[in-house]
């Protein structure tokens, strides 16, 4: 049982769609299982979209980060990433790289080289490590792994009913 409340944050940016339903049925998957945890649910967009100022987090974070690149392979050419750069820029914000745990990516495996390129690239820039990846809208034993790793990385007791 956990004595305090845990917080856990999730920050991430969703284009399309996929990683939003990722991080709403992982919240709902870790709150069925730990009723008493909090989990803050950042998204960049939104931040974007409403102009509101970057902010140091107060809490140790995971970040979500799909893959949108430029064409190209990914290999030797079509390494460039776009559309998620805000996401990059919020990391860098005063002390925040310090306090992210790791990354989480998702893709799409038909783009070979490419599949959560955006992910690694990332853990290299800001030195945390890829937690996991999960493709599209992930499946639920993707979304069990990561529950999983956020058990472990936020300390929190697992259920006996697991």
């Amino acid at each position: 049982m956990e004595n305090k409340m845990t917080k856990v944050s999730l920050v991430y940016i969703s284009l399309s769609g996929n990683t939003e339903s990722f991080v709403r049925r992982l919240t709902d998957y870790l709150l069925e299982q730990h009723p008493s945890l909090e989990v803050e649910k950042i998204h960049i967009k939104d931040l974007v979209k409403e102009r509101q100022p970057f902010f140091e987090m107060d809490n140790p974070f995971i970040a979500f980060l799909p893959t949108y690149l430029e064409g190209g392979n990914g290999v030797d050419n079509g390494d460039v990433e776009i559309l998620t750069t805000d996401v990059g820029d919020f990391i860098a914000y005063g002390q925040n790289a310090s306090k992210c745990l790791g990354v989480i990516g998702s893709g799409n495996r038909n783009f070979n080289n490419q599949y959560c390129l955006t992910a690694k690239q990332y853990s290299e820039r800001f030195g945390f490590p890829v937690l996991a990846d999960f493709e599209m809208r992930g499946m639920l034993g993707d979304i069990k792994k990561v529950a999983g790793i956020i058990e472990e990385l936020y300390h929190i007791e697992k259920n006996e009913n697991q």
